[in-house]
């Protein structure tokens, strides 16, 4: 497609004359026909912008014409021009497809306003496209392992229904990025996907930011505002770390879940939503509801496809394609010439267990890519703390540790290592792990660790 030539199908040869000039004059290339089997004929050898096309034309029906256009060439922009124009012609060309419909006599201005909306709005659907496939190749899922190949035949079946999904796995490994997979997957790729952390919200406002709030609810509401479930109407809306929702908001959410209804804080009307509810977590919840600290109805609402994440350490052959795809993003990020990385590296690189998965292995690759000196990462760019735990021999009896025993040792020792390096540092340490700060205070508190 030329962006600079418009194509003019009009009969008129004075109509045709003028907009020659008027066009040319602002640096556009014009290519014009008389009826409708030339101007077709053009069209298929030269691919223009934009077709201005007359509605009564000899030998065919413009209306005609312009279907046959958007049926071959769905992404050409057809604006109608006609002199005898009536609203329910307008009403029909506008629904078979054409951008604008203009009258005659043409004035200069409008012929030039049209074109400027015109190419506008393609620039802004251009730029959309190019976001588009930039967020779909960040949340590519990545990796040829048996257990990623089964997690991705299980998405696809998933993602065409309508049913709510539970998500399961440990920090890190990738919990968004699977449920924003099946919702590019799904009917609703076109609507809203809408992401919640219920960890990371207070919960005395974890309710006002689901369900909106009316003007005046509560100190602070100076505008009505809508929630998350209003704003995925149609669409998807995430939960992430489901488990630390509150009881009190875990009775409404049940309800939404059940009818599809709610009201919003301080508000006395009903909203109706259709909403498909993905959660995660990476809590056991049945413990949490033996305990009473989960609604026992929410979870088996919620529960009706559930998904577990491996965790990186049972998919390892991965690491490789993981490390050069962050590599590549990174040096993007960075502007740094593509970057190497040496296999001694790699291999140290993929004994290293990842407690805090995908996520701790992004952030360590982006640390490497920085501090790197030439173009390929050595062991020596590699941070010690991991070197270090790799170095360590194995404890005598460890053969009869169970698999949560060497994890939970694992995990002790590298969070000391790197609260070590960080100087004591939690946010640091947080940023590191690849970890909300909240949740590394959990992990301490229940691996024993103290500053």
């Amino acid at each position: 497609m030329d962006r600079n030539q418009i194509l003019i199908i009009d009969d008129e040869k004075n109509i045709r004359r003028s907009m020659e000039l008027i066009l040319s004059g602002e640096g556009y290339t014009v290519i014009s026909a008389e009826n409708g089997k030339t101007g077709l004929s053009l069209l298929h050898t030269n691919l223009p912008a934009a077709i201005f096309l007359d509605v009564l034309l000899p030998d065919k029906n413009g209306l005609e014409i312009l279907h046959e256009i958007k049926t071959i060439y769905p992404e050409v922009a057809v604006i109608m021009i006609s002199g005898h124009a009536n609203l329910s012609m307008a009403v029909e060309a506008t629904k078979a497809g054409a951008y604008d419909f203009l009258e005659k006599p043409l004035q200069k201005e409008k012929i030039l306003l049209t074109l400027n909306h015109l190419f506008e709005n393609q620039k802004l659907k251009d730029r959309y496209q190019h976001l588009k496939q930039e967020v779909a190749e960040e949340y590519k899922i990545l990796g040829n392992s048996p257990v990623i190949t089964n997690l991705k035949e299980q998405l696809q079946k998933v993602a065409s229904t309508d049913s709510k999904v539970l998500i399961l796995g440990e920090s890190g490994t990738g919990k968004e990025l699977t449920a924003w997979a099946i919702h590019e997957w799904s009917d609703r790729r076109l609507q809203a996907f809408i992401k919640m952390n219920c960890a990371a919200i207070p919960e005395e406002l974890t309710e006002s930011e689901l369900f909106g709030y009316e003007k005046g609810a509560f100190t602070g509401a100076r505008d009505t505002r809508d929630g998350k479930f209003s704003q995925a109407d149609r669409g998807t809306l995430f939960l992430d770390e489901i488990a630390d929702m509150s009881l009190r908001v875990q009775t409404k959410v049940l309800r939404v879940l059940q009818d599809g209804r709610f009201e919003k804080v301080g508000g006395k009307d009903t909203i109706q939503v259709d909403v498909r509810v993905i959660a995660a977590t990476n809590k056991k919840l049945e413990n949490l509801v033996s305990m009473g600290q989960f609604r026992e109805d929410l979870f088996y609402r919620l529960n009706v496809l559930p998904l577990h994440i491996p965790p990186l350490r049972e998919r390892k052959e991965d690491i490789p394609i993981l490390i050069e795809h962050f590599i590549s993003k990174f040096c993007t990020k960075n502007n740094r010439k593509p970057i190497t990385l040496h296999k001694a590296a790699l291999k140290k690189l993929q004994r290293y267990p990842w407690p805090g998965n995908i996520r701790e292995l992004q952030n360590m690759v982006e640390r490497m890519v920085i501090m790197a000196s030439d173009n390929q990462i050595t062991e020596a760019d590699i941070p010690h703390s991991i070197l270090q735990f790799q170095a360590r021999p194995v404890p005598e009896g460890s053969g009869d540790m169970t698999l949560k025993s060497f994890r939970e040792n694992a995990e002790r020792q590298y969070i000391k290592n790197t609260l070590e390096n960080c100087d004591s540092n939690v946010t640091e340490a947080a940023r590191i792990l690849g970890i909300e700060r909240t949740n590394l205070h959990k992990k301490m508190k229940a691996l024993g660790i103290h500053r």
